[in-house]
């Protein structure tokens, strides 16, 4: 079993609830406060688990910037009271900056036994061999550049 360091379980703990209040926020039609409260727990949490330099360089690779730049706007909107376009631009942020692990993490889910039989119905199955294809054809194009 892995040993956690004491910033890691409180990072892991901070991402936790910032999910949590993303979500309940979202609940409630897209309460400001609680959105607000999610982004800064789950960036603090992601700062704990990873440290400072590799989350910095998770948000300022040059390949990223683009996506890191749009998911803080919309957390700057969230901030700023315009709760339900600031998540969508988020949302949006959120794609671009991690998009790219779509396809492993298909691969995982369907290794899963209870997600694994679920992604093999069929509207699901085609959905996810799109991704995985999609995934594995722009790292790929990104490799031979």
């Amino acid at each position: 079993m892995m040993e956690f360091g004491e910033m890691t379980k409180i990072g892991i703990g901070l991402t936790g609830a910032g999910i949590f209040f993303t979500i309940l926020g979202v609940a409630l039609f897209f309460d400001g406060a609680l959105l607000a409260v999610g982004n800064l727990l789950f960036l603090s949490g992601v700062g704990l688990i990873l440290g400072l330099e590799r989350s910095k360089n998770l948000f300022f690779q040059r390949s990223k910037l683009r996506g890191t730049a749009v998911f803080f706007t919309g957390i700057f909107l969230v901030m700023i009271r315009w709760p339900k376009v600031g998540f969508f631009v988020e949302i949006f942020g959120f794609i671009n900056l991690f998009g790219n692990f779509v396809p492993h993490i298909i691969i995982v889910a369907k290794h899963m036994p209870v997600i694994g039989k679920i992604l093999e119905l069929p509207g699901l199955k085609q959905a996810c061999d799109f991704l995985q294809q999609r995934g594995a054809s722009s790292s790929k194009a990104a490799a031979a550049v």
